[in-house]
């Protein structure tokens, strides 16, 4: 994507104008040597520099070991974007605003500016959304009635009434819907017990034929949950139902859920209903599965043979308001599958950490060899051959990460850090993102993300913390949690590069060298 050069604050002009006189067209280098480039990060940088070669002198304006979220401009940063033939940013608000506005205003009218994040897209890199309230990252767990009942004699006035008549687990269990207005309906709650005397009349939720309800679940201890139901059809109002099928589901909650049951699927994410099916008189998990971006296909799955993950980071503090009393005190923590009508709250926003997944890393390349091509055709067989070797390279390095993360056992792959920036590391090489001290390094935890990131530590058992260098000093949480729990904190790079790691290549592969060395020790 080319951004288009925008107006910037009065004082930052004024620097420009100290330094550089406004830029006229006689202070710009002469053209003839090495294509200037600036590039924010110096991840970026790398890359570029690898497609570049000796035809172009990339300026990375955040300095190594720093953070691209905080990192402001310097003046000497402002003359390297003036004298810029071409800039390369990530943006999707990865870079402090103040790095975007003296991009924006400071390249001249011909300069290209390049967001990689977006522009990639049309080489297939992955894009991931950015959930503002992690909690709400986790399966959207409905109720459904397939089949209009039509040969039990069922029509529209009939109902179908699921009940719950059986839990187990180490605390209480509860299923409930949020109105549109706040109002709150109970469908199960565990901790009053099962009234088979009243046909189960208050763990019962009542839906039509071929319907569908959102449904919220809680659970306020961690550990695995068993949930007995049943299905009766109510086809003809004021006459006795018929019993159409029933099951067990069972949840993982904080916990592991692939050590629960042997060869039971793990569902973890996307919308999933359990299912009363008035055709075959069963109950079932019906799962959607989405891929890309509309493509969308169900699996149907026996009760029996699933497990519904509920993630350490789907704990929660129960609200003030009186309507969620019936889960507990205000102010403790549950874990919360919420319902799917409330929706991943990401306001269009997408995760930019996109070179986690190497094969986002090779898009970008790509991207930038179009873009330094249209610049300097002069050097175009150079650059697409410098590209080539390059992403031959990130092959190897996609299989070294992959092989790497596939030697630790499933149920160690677990990922604690201190801020949201190993998202497509976990998608791409299957880790688990349990937990993190906070969304991002410039919001400050709070009690309840100290508490939540205790919780996850203890009930998963991890053996290891992850802790970018760049913020140690400024991340004390996650290292007094981790001491308090007796746990390694290990180095993990998502944003910076340093002398340890002064290139792309060698980031990656030190993340996956120090997930092997600490996930199983």
């Amino acid at each position: 994507m080319r951004l288009r050069h925008r107006a910037t604050s009065a004082a930052l002009l004024g620097t420009l104008v100290a330094l550089t006189g406004c830029a006229a067209a006689s202070d710009i280098p002469p053209p003839g040597g090495p294509l200037r480039i600036v590039a924010t990060t110096q991840i970026l940088a790398d890359l570029v520099g690898n497609v570049g070669g000796s035809a172009v002198g990339v300026t990375s304006l955040v300095p190594p070991g720093a953070d691209p979220h905080s990192h402001e401009p310097t003046l000497r940063d402002v003359r390297d974007i003036v004298y810029a033939d071409i800039a390369f940013t990530n943006y999707l608000l990865l870079e402090q605003q103040g790095i975007v506005k003296a991009l924006d205003a400071n390249l001249r009218d011909d300069v290209p500016n390049i967001a990689l994040a977006e522009s990639a897209v049309k080489h297939a890199a992955e894009i991931i959304p950015l959930v503002e309230n992690v909690a709400l990252d986790a399966i959207w767990l409905g109720l459904r009635v397939e089949g209009d009942g039509r040969s039990e004699g069922a029509d529209r006035s009939s109902s179908v009434l699921v009940s719950a008549t059986r839990a187990s687990g180490p605390g209480d269990l509860f299923a409930y819907l949020t109105g549109s207005f706040g109002d709150v309906t109970v469908y199960v709650d565990s901790s009053d017990g099962f009234d088979e005397a009243s046909g189960y009349r208050d763990d019962t939720a009542t839906l039509p034929p071929d319907a569908h309800t959102h449904v919220s679940w809680a659970f306020t201890e961690p550990g695995v949950y068993t949930l007995d139901l049943s299905a009766r059809l109510a086809a003809v109002p004021g006459e006795p139902s018929i019993p159409v099928a029933g099951g067990t589901v069972t949840f993982a909650v904080g916990v592991d859920p692939h050590g629960v049951r042997a060869g039971a699927t793990v569902l973890d994410s996307g919308h999933t209903d359990l299912t009363v099916d008035l055709e075959g008189r069963r109950m079932l998990v019906i799962a959607d599965h989405t891929h890309g971006t509309s493509e969308t296909h169900s699996e149907r799955f026996d009760l029996e043979d699933v497990v519904i993950s509920v993630p350490s980071k789907a704990a929660l503090e129960i609200p003030g308001d009186p309507s969620y009393r019936f889960l507990g005190r205000a102010g403790t923590l549950v874990h919360q599958l919420p319902q799917a009508v409330l929706g991943r709250h990401v306001h269009g926003e997408i995760d930019p950490h996109l070179w986690q997944n190497v094969r986002n890393a090779i898009a970008y390349v790509k991207t930038i060899a179009d873009e330094l091509v249209a610049v300097d055709p002069a050097n175009a067989a150079l650059y697409r051959s410098n590209a080539a070797d390059y992403i031959d390279e990130l092959d190897e390095l996609d299989a070294y990460v992959r092989d790497a993360v596939a030697s630790i056992p499933p149920s160690r792959r677990t990922l604690v850090t201190a801020h949201d920036a190993f998202g497509y590391l976990g998608r791409a090489y299957d880790l688990t993102i349990a937990g993190f001290v906070t969304p991002n390094p410039a919001t400050e935890p709070s009690i309840a993300d100290r508490k939540r990131l205790t919780q996850t530590i203890r009930t998963l058992e991890v053996p290891a913390v992850f802790l970018e260098p760049a913020l140690a000093a400024r991340s004390s949480t996650l290292t007094e949690v981790a001491r308090e729990a007796d746990i390694a904190v290990c180095p993990i790079y998502s944003d910076a590069l340093d002398d340890e790691v002064p290139t792309y290549v060698d980031m990656m592969r030190f993340n996956a060298d120090s997930l092997v060395h600490c996930l199983t020790r």
